[in-house]
């Protein structure tokens, strides 16, 4: 399934106000991989995240999705491919109602009325909010917004996941659903987190970027134990793998 890989080379963005924000950045992803990218504040997290689907231009270097380099002219089909929900859900809700936000991308697709009716439908039963179909979304709370927004993407039928922060804002319980939906998807995904203990759950592989340049890229729980990587990039343990600080008992998870 050669339309699921993602492929960055070379990757270098400056920004016009001089500030260089990605660095030589390459890697691979391939069919069904869930990775995370993480990194402090200003590491060039979002900014990679924006190339994968061409809301930025790279200054140097090349993306491709499949077979497809991105360019002005394949920007639509890597659209299609690559669905991205924004850290915020509100820039990506705009209409009247959840069902006119959900059905809005199969509809500029070009689908017919009915298609467009079971796009939406099984986005939104994939999600767990059928019953908000007809609810403004500035009524809802985030973790609704969140799913909503992810429907959007979802009824796009695209073949990679990207998500920026997507337990950002949550409370526990909102945190733990998303956590478990994203789970049960079998798309290539594709995070930006400080969430690192849901990293640790939803993804095998995780790669680190530092001032803009690739750090380290492998498996999770390798890049979890080795402290003084951690630390020259401003980062620590996930929780369940620190020990207490009071007690001194063992991390929850065991590694």
């Amino acid at each position: 399934m050669s339309h699921h890989l993602v492929e960055v080379e070379s990757l270098r963005h400056v920004y016009p106000d001089g500030t260089v924000a990605l660095r030589d950045v390459s890697f691979r992803i391939t069919h069904g991989e869930s990775v995370a990218i993480i990194g402090a504040n200003g590491a060039g997290k979002s900014t990679l995240l924006l190339h994968l689907n061409g809301y930025l231009a790279p200054t140097a270097g090349a993306v491709r999705v499949g077979d497809l380099s991105l360019t002005k002219k394949t920007l639509p089909e890597i659209r299609r491919r690559v669905g991205m929900v924004f850290q915020e859900p509100d820039d990506q809700l705009f209409m009247p109602t959840v069902y006119e936000d959900v059905a809005f991308g199969p509809v500029n697709l070009g689908l017919s009325d009915p298609e467009v009716e079971v796009r939406v439908k099984e986005a939104l039963e994939r999600v767990g909010v059928a019953h908000l179909r007809d609810r403004p979304p500035y009524r809802l709370s985030g973790g609704e917004k969140k799913r909503v927004a992810i429907a959007t993407v979802l009824s796009m039928a695209p073949d990679i996941l990207v998500m920026d922060e997507p337990t950002n804002g949550l409370d526990p319980f909102a945190r733990r659903r998303l956590i478990e939906l994203l789970a049960d998807f079998r798309h290539t995904k594709i995070f930006t987190s400080h969430d690192l203990d849901m990293v640790l759950d939803l993804c095998e592989r995780t790669i680190v970027l530092h001032d803009g340049e690739v750090r380290a890229d492998g498996p999770t729980r390798e890049i979890f134990r080795d402290v003084g990587l951690l630390a020259a990039c401003r980062l620590e343990k996930p929780l369940s793998m620190q020990g207490c600080p009071v007690c001194g008992a063992r991390p929850l998870q065991d590694v």
